[in-house]
């Protein structure tokens, strides 16, 4: 793959509503927490892996990959964890992944990357299920200070930024599976039984 550099991010500094407050990422699916099977997927795909969380720094750092925190208040959302990664990158481009989609394609950043490519886009973003889905993007380093100030005018919608920046739209139509997510400890049993078949 032709290679500018890549940062890899696992979004996990969300507030876990959906599954009762909890910290989502650290959750087991089949005796694995979320985000280690996020990781395992990610990881060879980049160059540098960053973990975002906002709570358990410690737990999430036993992982072997730095840990680095939303620098906006509030639990802000995506946003706010490809901003703090954005930040702090070492290289020109950063991949971010949800710490609940746990069948995320293995093949997911070299598609963004070479759309990216051919396009000249600020970011490439993986669409699936008939509908964009934007955790699963590849961004170019320099959107950070549109992005910064984004954030500082209150914006929070992750749809509603990638709208004001040069866009490439990437089908993973072949990958419905892949974009699955787990939110809920119901998903956790149902995630365990579509992991089983492929342990």
């Amino acid at each position: 793959m032709h290679h500018d550099g890549i940062t890899g991010v696992v979004l996990a500094g969300g507030l876990g509503r959906r599954m009762g407050g909890v910290d989502k990422g650290l959750q087991e699916l089949d005796g694995r927490p979320l985000v280690s099977w996020v990781i395992e997927r990610l990881a060879p795909q980049v160059d540098e892996m960053l973990l975002n969380a906002n709570r358990n720094a410690e737990r999430y750092a036993a992982f072997g990959h730095a840990v680095v925190a939303d620098r906006i208040d509030g639990f802000a959302g995506p946003l706010a964890g490809l901003h703090a990664a954005l930040s702090v990158a070492r290289h020109p481009l950063v991949a971010t992944a949800p710490c609940d989609s746990p069948f995320l394609p293995t093949d997911l950043v070299a598609r963004l990357h070479a759309a990216l490519d051919d396009s000249g886009a600020e970011l490439a973003v993986a669409r699936s299920l008939g509908r964009v889905q934007p955790v699963f993007c590849l961004c170019r380093r320099t959107a950070l200070p549109a992005l910064s100030a984004h954030l500082a005018a209150g914006g929070r919608r992750i749809e509603r930024w990638f709208c004001s920046l040069p866009l490439v739209e990437v089908s993973f139509e072949d990958q419905p599976a892949a974009f699955a997510n787990i939110n809920s400890v119901e998903d956790l049993v149902g995630g365990a039984r579509m992991a089983a078949p492929a342990r």
